[in-house]
Order: structure tokens, then C-alpha cells, then sequence
């Protein structure tokens, strides 16, 4: 659940909180709903008036909630705080330890039910920081959906603040065996180096991420790998451009440069776009420019979940900037 402060107050400031429901799993199936796909979510709510709210706003999205168990009395949530200029955007996470995905029980045979189910399963780095019997969980999961011959997601998405001190050589055999499963990868160069221990003696990103991307791609066998770079302007606009690396070749969207209305999940939305484009063996150089142009959308709206449309993805590729559509 995210609890928001209105505009750009702080919470030593304001008396009052939005809320509603996200989380990487929600942002990229209900983007992938927009688009055409049939999307579930495999999670467990709380059995009571606040997780009957959360499947009434799945449900909204058009996300499937067949996989949405109920137990326990607690929902993983944070609060945001949106940046201005010089001050950045903060996330405080919460309940999150005793929440009632945290504490559950993963049943073996709930989860050969939904692999019989799908063609793609997304796995995230945010889950794998949770606690040992997630973890487990989420590595029979991706084991089962791999033996089933599914394509398996998974976005490196590491948050310091989850994992603690010594955070980074904690998660390093975790996120190795989510790689070793997965066919589709989302990190960058910090992710290979910081998480993965890769080295290199290159300064400049861009130059690392040529250098870093292959190698992690034949060491875990990734059919593809994607993420994006971001640059912050000094007029408070953005500057992204993405990047798939797949069939030993890289391919990067134009750069885009936009206004920033709310930019928390603007890498699921990203994200999507890839999986869509991969779903549909789109081309590499069309899926990226697609990807990217969906992060940029993403950013226009308020809330973490991507509402663009396939068509409307389409046409901000177009790149021409237009008035009021009548």
C-alpha cells in the first residue's frame, strides 16, 4: 500500500495521506492487461476490510486475482514523499516484516496451478529481500515455471534499504539463483558490479554497461538482458534512454528528455514494455524504442502503475508533442 503525501509536502508537514495499492508485480501485469495480455497476480492479502480494498483496485486494473490468497491481518506498505529540485523524492517502508505475504505459507500445489496457467512468470529483487521463506518460495516458483518450459522475468531491483548492512554480499547468492533461472533480466552495470562482484576497469557507465552486460549474459545464460540509463537536468527534467541487449548485439532507444510529474514506477513500466515486446517477438530495436517510450508515459501520471494503452505507447513514439486529443 502506498501512503503518499499530497504534492510535495513532507510528513513533518502534511496531516493527511492518499493511499492506494502497487508494488513492481502490480505495475508490470497491469500494464501488460493494457496492452492485450491476461495478467495475475500471485500474492496473499489480508483477510480483512483492507484487503478486501486491495482486490477491488486489482481488480480495477484488470488484474486477474484467481492467485491472490488471503490470510494474516497486515499489508507491506510506504510512505512517499515527492522531491522538489534540489530535494529528492523518499520512500519509508513499513509493516512489511510482519505483513501477510511476508508470513505466509506457499503451497507447492498453488503454484503448479498457476505455472499450468501462464506463459511468463516476473520474478522481483524487492521479494527476494523479504525473508528466508519467501525466498525459498520464490526459488521453487521460478525452478517449477523454468521445468515447465515458461519464461522466466526477473528484475534485479535491489533496495538497500531492505537488505541492511552488508547488504550487497547477503544477496549475491540469491539474486545468482534467480539469474541462473531466468531468461529475461533487467539490471545495469551497477547491478553487475555492486551485486554480482563483476569488475572492470572503465569509468564511464555507458562504457561499463558494453563491457559488464555481455559478460553476465553468458555467465547466468540470459536470452535478454534490459534496463535504462537516467540523467536529471538542471531544469529538473529527465533524460532516459533505454537499452536490450539480446542475440549478442546491443540496441538503445533515442534518448528522451521530459517533465516529471511522478517518476516511482516508471521502471516497471519500462519493464512491460520489454516483456510485451518479447511476447510478441517484436524486434529488439522496435521493443526498446516501445519500452522506453512507456517509462516516458509513466512519468505523466500519478500513481506507481503504468495506465498507458498499446496504442498510446504507439503514438508517443511518434515523438511529436500534441495539444488536447478531441
Amino acid at each position: 500500500m502506498r501512503l503518499e503525501v499530497p504534492r510535495y509536502a513532507t510528513l513533518l508537514q502534511s496531516s493527511s495521506l492518499n493511499y492506494s495499492f502497487s508494488g513492481t508485480g502490480v505495475n508490470v501485469v497491469s500494464a501488460l492487461t493494457r496492452y492485450g495480455h491476461k495478467g495475475f497476480l500471485l500474492t496473499v492479502l489480508p483477510d480483512n476490510p483492507l484487503g478486501d480494498a486491495a482486490i477491488a483496485y486489482l481488480r480495477r486494473l484488470g488484474i486477474q486475482t484467481d492467485y491472490a490468497a488471503r490470510g494474516g491481518r497486515y499489508i507491506g506498505s510506504y510512505f512517499l514523499e515527492h522531491g522538489f529540485g534540489a530535494r529528492p523524492s523518499r520512500v519509508t517502508y513499513t509493516d512489511r516484516w510482519g505483513s501477510s505475504f511476508n508470513t505466509a505459507e506457499f503451497d507447492d500445489e498453488w503454484f503448479k496451478a498457476a505455472v499450468a496457467e501462464i506463459d511468463a512468470i516476473h520474478f522481483c529483487g524487492i521479494t527476494l529481500a523479504m525473508n528466508d521463506g519467501v525466498r525459498a518460495a520464490m526459488k521453487r516458483l521460478g525452478r517449477a515455471a523454468k521445468a515447465a518450459g515458461k519464461t522466466v522475468i526477473f528484475d534485479c531491483n535491489y533496495r538497500p534499504s531492505l537488505w541492511g548492512d552488508g547488504g550487497y554480499e547477503l544477496a549475491k547468492p540469491h539474486y545468482e539463483e534467480m539469474l541462473e533461472l531466468a531468461d529475461i533480466a533487467f539490471m545495469n552495470e551497477r547491478d553487475a558490479i555492486h551485486i554480482l562482484g563483476m569488475t572492470t576497469s572503465e569509468q564511464n557507465r555507458a562504457d561499463q554497461l558494453r563491457e559488464l552486460i555481455p559478460q553476465a549474459a553468458q555467465r547466468y545464460k540470459l536470452n535478454t538482458v534490459a534496463g535504462t540509463h537516467r540523467s536529471i537536468n538542471g531544469d529538473n527534467t529527465h533524460s532516459l534512454t533505454g537499452y536490450m541487449y539480446k542475440g549478442g548485439e546491443f540496441h538503445f532507444s533515442n534518448q528522451l528528455t521530459f517533465a516529471v510529474y511522478d517518476r516511482v514506477g516508471a521502471g516497471d513500466a519500462y519493464a512491460s514494455g520489454i516483456i510485451h515486446g518479447e511476447l510478441q517477438n517484436a524486434s529488439p530495436s522496435h521493443t526498446v524504442e516501445f519500452a522506453a517510450a512507456a517509462a516516458m508515459l509513466a512519468h505523466t501520471v500519478a500513481g506507481d502503475t503504468p495506465l498507458a494503452t498499446e496504442g498510446e505507447v504507439l503514438e508517443a513514439m511518434g515523438k511529436e508533442i500534441r495539444d488536447i486529443s478531441r
